[in-house]
């Protein structure tokens, strides 16, 4: 991402937040997997939105109308000997020349000089809750003013929530940022060929999950979520995460994978037959799920409110379910009961940026929101029918999902995993040509 889009950020968030006013950010801590091994470190999301800063035991403070700059940073001092273990740091120097901080200064400063910032400040802005450990060290702070308020000192008045408007803004993305979403999109959708073209019956689900970890990395890219490679009854469990089953002649494959480019994620479903060929019974759920992701699509444009995608999903699986006689009534009957959710029991999409499940009310005012050019949704129709003695033999144990990412735009809905099959014909194609 070019760094004035990080300073157009953060001048935007202080146009919000107004003089009188701090905005306090900490960074992501480091995580431990198991005794001295840590997890890779993925900077806190909001705090790389306004920064671009990708080190840990950091603090970003914007202070708008401060005389002696508006944007510090504090971060950790160059350290030759921990560099040669842990890798180079930006230091203060590099916070300034490469990260366009008007000032840094170390970490462990902190303590010392924040304070005296937040008590010419009457409102800070922060998100509780995230941190536990900088949460008490805020309090702290704000209660060592009060306890000088005796001798002249000014306290912070107002604490009010920063995701509030942080994730507002995160939740309308700009042409760099649906740029680095579309190339996540595009190392994912080569993947998901990988995938279909290697499939057959007798691998493992982990053996069809390494290419996904192989296609990803190969393009500087990490999975976004941990993949779901579900065969026959596991395609019904839908954060299915063992992938260590034998995939077997006849059944179904449904891969939920996805990947993470420059911090922006990609997050792309698809079901096909593990021999290559959709059975009748297979192929009629399929292009149920398929004709209704195309309905949630049409659907899916500026003017329209969050709901509408999914009230069209359900109709067309509902009316779908109700042909192939797994649900008996009217068909507005249906949906109101919601007789569908045994089959279709998740939302058919969520927002998707940054993070895989990403910021943003999905109401406003107690009323669904309304779609608006630059927000970036999934849409992700799916049946599910699972080993119940009460459905038909020939119906049972198929999963099927569909989903691809889609930007919404003044043009119409942008599909930015376009390029992967979805219908089935185009499927065994492709499989066909391995």
């Amino acid at each position: 991402m070019n760094g004035k889009e990080f300073q157009k950020r953060r001048r935007q968030l202080m146009r919000m937040v107004g003089a009188g006013g701090i905005v306090i950010l900490p960074a992501a801590p480091v995580r431990t997997r198991s005794r001295d091994v840590e997890y890779r470190f993925r900077q806190d999301s909001d705090f790389y939105y306004l920064t671009g800063f990708a080190e840990p035991d950091a603090v970003a403070v914007l202070v708008p109308g401060r005389a002696n700059g508006e944007y510090l940073l504090f971060c950790r001092e160059k350290d030759p000997k921990r560099e040669l273990w842990d890798g180079r740091r930006a230091g203060q120097e590099g916070a300034i020349e490469n990260y366009d901080a008007d000032d840094a200064f170390p970490i462990d400063d902190l303590d010392d000089i924040l304070p005296g910032i937040m008590e010419s400040c009457s409102r800070v802005y922060y998100t509780m809750g995230m941190y536990s450990e900088f949460d008490a060290r805020i309090a702290e702070w704000v209660n060592t003013l009060r306890s000088q308020l005796s001798h002249g000192v000014h306290t912070p008045q107002e604490f009010i929530a920063l995701d509030h408007l942080l994730h507002d803004m995160r939740l309308y993305k700009s042409r760099g940022e649906i740029s680095a979403m579309r190339k996540a999109a595009k190392i994912a959708v080569e993947a998901h060929k990988r995938a279909m073209k290697i499939t057959r019956p007798g691998l493992q689900e982990y053996e069809v999950e390494a290419e996904f970890r192989h296609e990803f990395r190969r393009n500087d890219a990490w999975a976004s979520y941990s993949p779901i490679v579900g065969g026959g009854a596991n395609a019904c469990v839908l954060h299915y995460g063992d992938n260590n089953a034998v995939l077997k002649d006849g059944d179904l494959l449904l891969i939920d994978a996805g990947c993470e480019f420059n911090y922006y994620a990609s997050d792309i479903t698809r079901t096909f037959p593990v021999n290559g060929r959709f059975s009748p019974v297979q192929r009629a759920v399929y292009d149920i799920v398929f004709e209704a992701q195309q309905a949630a699509i049409a659907r899916t444009v500026v003017g329209n409110h969050w709901n509408d995608p999914h009230d069209a999903a359900v109709k067309t699986i509902t009316k779908g379910l109700k042909k192939l006689g797994l649900l008996q009534g009217t068909l507005h009957r249906l949906i109101k009961d919601g007789a569908y959710r045994q089959f279709f029991m998740h939302r058919t999409g969520h927002w998707i940026g940054m993070d895989v499940h990403d910021v943003g009310d999905y109401k406003v005012g107690g009323e669904w929101r309304m779609l608006e050019s630059g927000m970036v949704t999934t849409i992700e129709p799916g049946i599910y029918i699972n080993n119940n003695r009460k459905i038909p033999k020939q119906f049972r144990n198929i999963g099927i999902r569909i989903e691809d990412d889609v930007a919404i735009t003044s043009k119409g809905p942008d599909v930015l995993s376009k390029g992967l099959p979805t219908d089935a014909d185009d499927i065994e194609a492709l499989m066909r040509s391995a």
